[in-house]
């Protein structure tokens, strides 16, 4: 039999490339097929996973052999495989069958690997001996110990966790280089560890292990509420478990034993910043040569009863680096180094000068007229570092644990002129993979694409932040939701949503409710409509993007919950009681929309949402209930806010734009409303007017209603207030309100005014799959089948994107020149898609240069609304089509 042209490639396991330390019994296995040829698909599977490699090489699969496997499945399958026990290790490997039953070859092993489950975990949390002042970050503790590993080491492994946050070291140097370990949960919950291979760290004989301690989310400053929102004080947990060759075992864990001191790192806390003493440095403290004769023991406390469980999600790494684009001196003698971008993370400084020098570094995203930092709307946040010099060589600093949002930074005290070098900004985040890529014949369109990615780089750190500069950093909901569509687009942020789904049902009330963030933050309440909806919004948009229907099931009975929370006071079908804060189309300009009716439009749509939600999990009774309450819903709406003429509530585009974007309007009316969306458009003389709530909804919204040419206007604007014009005036990432800074009024009140807040960027997503043309299908999620799309207009001339979907890579790439339009698609393998090609007939469209009848792999459907709609096999296509000026004017 001939062999297969497929070739498997992208082993993971539970989204992630070769994890260590899941706590999943049965992980699920995903994998990409890639073909030089058209038209193929996979028709059978069969996995080999072994606790050996070397018996993967011989095919056989000691774990699990699943056989062949009749299917075209390449993504979610379940490990059904002998159980994994603490720290056993199983690669894996995958071939398939395509259509005509050739097989391929196996593909390159992988691994993943179980980490300690509950009852494994031996030591106990340490800390410092004493309490952390309540009101301010006392010096960072560090720890350490001796051990002795007696035989030749064969494999190592750490499991480290903090209640705060940690840094390892062993025998002097850092393990990993993740940072902001293990990150932000709801410690009452769950508490994550982080699990990394240390084998070559370990040395036959005498070592030194040892931990520096942070304040970090757990009892730092966390939002404008001050410190120990879960405790006091900061702990850290370690096990080393050490595999020796002769196939013995020894384990080294914190406990009472450990000795605890400071060192140079004074205060750090991840609002307002680092003091660094670099007089005061420890060398070759985590060294078995350092005397820790004045340390004292440490601080023990039980492990308790929170689930301890290994990261499923990209931890937060530095991943970029800036180097100034501009430097100006103050009449103060500072100098401000611009980075020429909005970013997340922290300045590297780099000085040589005499022992005691301080050194200040500031941060903010804008500065005042007179060129100063503009820190106002950093409200408490100190975000401030100190350095003082040791003296003698060239000295490097880089704060360990905290972070910050700014483009610029104050240097004061610097000894003599900084040059260039002197700083250097350290982009980080949670490490979530690019996947999408966008660009246009419109620079302004392009650089707000920049924008919508630098705004996610910096507010997806451990959870969906609202702004990373002041002094809030939460998980909002409400954000969250808005912009998940967009944030798939341009990041795999598979595993970063779910990790992030089990903060929101750990932070789930008694009674039901969700949270305004995730995980809480005390005296945030109850979740506000739009916000606490997030715990349904987000399980849909999983299942949409990566088809996963786990995060429905496993999170099933907790959105029952909130459904039931609101429908409990609510029986007349109108969502007008237990709306919390109830925030409205937060931050609308020039607008109020009712916030009732914003509530119940959004009740409707969860309704909606589960009873799809029911029919793809099974629960048939369910889906009907829901579908049930989705009528009621609507028809209360409609009683309550639609008036005879179409007009809806006080006629904001947002009332609008929900109602017809999610159905709830009966058919007669829609047209009537549509016209009075676009009309209120003109009114405000082509503008928009909505928040965070309709932002997103508004470009898809005017497209569906035929109104292409009006969404393409609001798109391209340049005047207040729009996107454009945040651009015009240098703006770098997106900003929270439309008003942030005008040239009338300056800057919009300090006391919420961040430059890096990404809700108003979830027009990203009209730009993928609308203008580029890259969109699911919601019956055939994950991109398993496609539909490619493209709507030219707005004076575009062109437009490509690439999306890198779990099924593998997408290509949507359009080009009008010398009055004909030209589309390169790629479909991966194993996938299917439906065109929409820009045509005034079938026999106007060549495919690579042939007659679209006679072009392989792709079949002419049916013609509408100015599309040649096609059904396509996978494969890469290159269609020209004669201009068509409805679509393009």
């Amino acid at each position: 039999m001939a062999k297969s042209n497929l070739s498997v490639v992208q082993l993971r396991c539970e989204y992630l490339d070769n994890p260590l330390g899941i706590n999943e019994p049965k992980p699920r296995l995903s994998w990409v097929l890639e073909s030089s040829r058209r038209s193929q698909m996979q028709s059978a599977y069969q996995v080999l996973a072994s606790s050996s490699e070397k018996d993967l090489k011989g095919g056989r699969g000691e774990l699990w052999d699943s056989g062949r496997v009749e299917s075209d499945q390449s993504t979610h399958v379940v490990y059904e495989g002998k159980p994994l026990e603490s720290s056993q290790r199983a690669y894996w490997q995958v071939r398939v069958w395509d259509q005509e039953g050739n097989a391929s070859d196996y593909s390159d092993a992988a691994y993943w690997e179980f980490g300690l489950s509950q009852g494994d975990w031996q030591g106990k949390w340490i800390a410092f001996p004493t309490h952390v002042n309540n009101t301010a970050s006392a010096p960072c503790p560090h720890v350490r110990k001796l051990f002795t590993a007696k035989k030749k080491v064969a494999r190592a492994r750490a499991y480290a966790s903090a209640l705060g946050l940690y840094q390892l070291h062993i025998n002097g140097q850092r393990v990993g280089n993740d940072v902001f370990t293990p990150g932000w949960t709801e410690y009452s919950k769950r508490v994550q560890y982080q699990t990394y291979d240390v084998t070559d760290l370990i040395e036959r004989g005498k070592n030194g292990v040892g931990i520096i301690i942070g304040d970090g989310w757990y009892c730092g400053s966390v939002g404008w509420f001050g410190r120990n929102h879960w405790g006091p004080l900061a702990h850290a947990l370690l096990q080393l478990r050490i595999e020796y060759a002769d196939g013995t075992v020894e384990t080294v864990v914190t406990d009472g034993t450990w000795e605890a001191g400071t060192g140079p790192l004074l205060t750090s806390d991840l609002l307002n910043g680092e003091e660094y003493d670099a007089r005061l440095a420890i060398p070759g403290w985590s060294t078995t040569r350092f005397d820790d004769s004045d340390w004292k023991p440490v601080k023990t406390q039980d492990l308790g009863t929170v689930p301890l469980l290994g990261q499923h999600s990209q931890p937060v790494q530095e991943v970029l680096e800036l180097e100034p684009k501009k430097i100006t001196q103050n009449p103060t003698g500072s100098y401000i180094f611009d980075l020429g971008q909005n970013m997340v993370g922290w300045a590297r400084l780099k000085v040589k000068g005499p022992a005691g020098t301080i050194v200040r570094l500031r941060f903010a995203e804008m500065l005042n007229p007179d060129g100063t930092l503009y820190t106002m709307n950093l409200r408490k946040a100190k975000c401030t570092d100190v350095y003082t010099l040791r003296g003698g060589r060239t000295e490097v600093y880089e704060p360990t644990f905290s972070f910050r949002g700014f483009r610029y930074v104050e240097v004061t005290g610097y000894p003599g002129k900084p040059p260039r070098d002197a700083i250097t900004g350290v982009v980080a985040y949670s490490n979530t993979p690019p996947t999408g890529t966008f660009e246009c014949s419109n620079p302004m369109v392009n650089q707000l694409q920049s924008n919508i990615v630098w705004g996610q780089r910096g507010n997806f750190l451990e959870v969906p932040t609202d702004c990373p500069q002041r002094d809030e950093r939460a998980g909002w909901m409400g954000d969250a939701q808005i912009f998940v569509r967009t944030a798939c687009f341009n990041m795999d942020v598979s595993s970063f949503f779910t990790k992030w789904m089990d903060d929101v049902v750990d932070s789930q009330s008694p009674e039901g409710a969700f949270g305004d963030v995730s995980p809480r933050v005390k005296p945030i309440g109850d979740a506000a409509p739009a916000w606490g909806d997030a715990g349904v919004i987000i399980p849909w948009t999983m299942y949409l993007c990566y088809g996963d229907t786990r995060v429905i099931e496993k999170h099933w009975a907790a959105m029952v919950k909130w459904m039931d929370y609101i429908a409990a006071e609510n029986p007349s079908f109108v969502r007008d009681k237990r709306l919390n804060n109830n925030y409205g189309d937060w931050l609308s300009i020039a607008a109020e929309t009712p916030k009732d009716l914003l509530a119940t439009a959004y009740w409707a749509y969860l309704a909606d949402l589960m009873a799809k939600m029911a029919h793809v999990i099974g629960k048939q009774d369910e889906a009907r209930q829901y579908d049930e309450l989705f009528a009621k819903v609507k028809s209360a709406f409609n009683r309550a806010f639609v008036k005879e003429d179409g007009k809806i509530g006080d006629d904001t585009q947002t009332g609008y734009v929900l109602a017809l974007h999610w159905d709830l309007l009966p058919q007669e009316k829609r047209e009537a409303a549509a016209r009075h969306l676009v009309a209120d458009i003109e009114r405000k003389g082509g503008h928009l007017s909505t928040g965070f709530l309709g932002v997103g909804y508004l470009t898809p919204t005017l497209t569906e209603v035929g109104r292409l040419d009006v969404a393409y206007r609001l798109l391209n604007n340049r005047t207040f207030p729009s996107w454009g014009y945040s651009i015009k005036h240098g703006a770098t990432t997106i900003w929270e309100r439309w008003d942030g800074w005008t040239t009338d009024k300056g800057f919009q009140d300090p006391g919420m005014n961040s430059f890096n807040h990404y809700s108003l960027g979830s027009v990203g997503e009209w730009m993928y799959h609308t203008v580029a043309g890259i969109d699911v299908d919601p019956h055939k999620p994950g991109y398993k089948h496609i539909i490619l799309h493209p709507r030219p207009g707005g004076g575009l001339t062109y437009a490509k994107a690439a999306y890198d979907s779990i099924h593998g890579r997408i290509v949507s790439n359009w080009r009008l020149r010398k009055g004909k339009f030209e589309w390169k698609v790629a479909i991966p393998a194993n996938t299917t898609a439906t065109l929409y090609i820009p045509a005034e007939s079938e026999e106007e469209i060549t495919e690579s240069g042939e007659s679209l009848g006679e072009a392989e792999g792709v079949r002419f459907v049916r013609m509408e609304e100015g599309f040649a709609v096609c059904e396509a096999a996978s494969g890469e296509y290159q269609f020209v089509t004669g201009q068509v000026p409805a679509l393009v004017g």
